[in-house]
């Protein structure tokens, strides 16, 4: 018998807000990505996404990824603020370049462990 005849309307309900929700945290991702095009907008716009829709991922494994891209933010604005603090010294751009790098590791992670159905494993830097 075929697996989608058996499941029910609340199970099919169920898996198109998971692909939604899915999509949207791609989406969240991306705009991570395009903060490096558009300084840092949409790194901002992006968290505003996360708070706002951080209850539907409640209990999911999307909610390690929302974490995972909150926590990401953060840090790349504190360590961004370091950098310009300090810019006019030899610190600034030392700080800066290992942030951008970091941005990078942590949209690559995370958005390879979205694209598995996977959770982001928190231990990881």
């Amino acid at each position: 018998m075929n697996e989608e005849t058996n499941s029910s309307p609340l199970d099919k309900e169920e898996d198109k807000k998971m692909k939604s929700l899915k999509t949207l945290t791609g989406l969240i991702y991306l705009c991570q990505l395009l903060a490096f095009a558009f300084a840092g907008l949409p790194l901002l716009l992006g968290v505003a996404l996360n708070f706002i829709n951080r209850s539907k991922v409640q209990g999911t494994w999307l909610e390690s990824h929302f974490n995972w891209q909150i926590k990401t933010v953060w840090v790349t604005l504190f360590l961004l603020a370091i950098a310009g603090l300090t810019f006019a010294t030899p610190l600034g751009p030392i700080i800066l370049l290992p942030t951008f790098l970091w941005l990078v590791y942590r949209i690559v992670l995370g958005w390879g462990a979205l694209n598995t159905n996977k959770p982001v494993k928190a231990g990881l830097i």
